[in-house]
């Protein structure tokens, strides 16, 4: 009979470590957000469209609390250096929807899309904060892409501007008893999007203000139809956008406040373009069904124009707002 071997000695295995996620101070994201179109004409408060022109900034988290804020470019002189400042209210609004301490802040913003002429500046800004909150507290906190809707909705007050601007493309955007909900859609690559902007502005809440709180039923199916209508010219049949884009909600109810966006609209939309008033105006989108269709559409605003008009030869965002870090760091 052999006797066992006695055991060696036993190796103790180390307890598992858990990652400590890095601290927030010294990081530092870069964000890009998309401008946007809402209403896109019958898909009032429901269909918006991201648009290649962006809004771009750094956000750095400091050790302490301060708030430093540059800002260059699109309405730079009009916005506040403050705690008000649009993006500083939603990193804060993300950080205490998570029970988090916001950090001192640097933010240093380059603005290009146009303010208060309906391209979505105040619907980037929101998201650019959300996403740049995202950024900073990565490794410590995660966000659905239903938590970033959900934020951003909560300070735009509806969610047809900061869908896009999120998830970019065409989206349609709906409210339900959980909060906002979104689906995208990719546009037919025939859609060229051309959007003349003036040197006037209009105010969203004016704009919304001259809405009537009801209307006739014959008004509401006849949008219901262009809605759906559009949804199917944007994505497979471009030759159906101007059917597709006439409206009864909501454009002829503002057309008083904004008499040279009218004029614009009906001229285009006489010769055949499929021309709509820019979410809250006073912005000009046309939706046209190539390249081509554009060099027309500015020929025929020029000499319809009675006041000056820029014509942005524009592409469909497909990315949406994006966040990657950055090299710059605190100092």
């Amino acid at each position: 009979m052999t006797s066992s071997p006695a055991p060696g000695p036993v190796e103790a295995v180390p307890e598992p470590v858990e990652a400590v996620p890095e601290p927030v101070e010294g990081r530092s994201v870069a964000v890009r957000v998309p401008a946007t179109s809402a209403n896109l004409g019958p898909g009032f408060d429901t269909l918006g469209l991201a648009l290649s022109v962006y809004d771009e900034l750094t956000v750095t988290a400091l050790a302490d609390d301060r708030l430093e804020i540059e800002v260059c470019g699109a309405g730079a002189d009009e916005v506040p250096r403050d705690a008000s400042h649009l993006v500083v209210r939603a990193i804060a609004h993300t950080y205490a929807s998570v029970g988090e301490p916001m950090p001192g802040l640097r933010l240093r913003a380059r603005n290009v899309i146009p303010h208060g002429r309906g391209m979505g500046s105040s619907g980037a800004a929101v998201v650019a904060g959300v996403l740049a909150a995202k950024g900073l507290l990565e490794g410590r906190r995660q966000f659905s892409d239903d938590d970033l809707l959900r934020l951003a909705t909560e300070l735009e007050g509806h969610p047809d501007n900061v869908a896009p601007a999120l998830f970019g493309g065409l989206t349609i955007a709906w409210t339900t008893e959980h909060g906002p909900a979104h689906k995208k859609l990719l546009v037919n690559r025939g859609v060229s999007p051309l959007v003349f902007v003036p040197e006037f502005t209009m105010s969203t809440q004016v704009a919304r203000s001259l809405q009537p709180q009801h209307v006739p039923r014959e008004d509401a199916v006849f949008n219901v139809s262009r809605s759906a209508l559009l949804v199917a010219a944007l994505t497979q049949s471009p030759e159906l956008l101007l059917a597709a884009t006439e409206d009864r909600l909501h454009q002829d109810y503002r057309a008083e406040a904004m008499p040279h966006t009218s004029t614009l609209v009906r001229a285009l939309r006489a010769k055949g373009f499929a021309a709509v008033v820019s979410g809250a105006g006073p912005s000009v989108l046309v939706l046209a069904d190539g390249p081509g269709a554009r060099l027309d559409a500015v020929e025929v605003a020029t000499a319809a124009a009675d006041v000056p008009w820029e014509a942005l030869m524009l592409a469909v965002d497909v990315k949406g707002g994006t966040v990657r870090e950055s090299t710059e760091g605190s100092t």
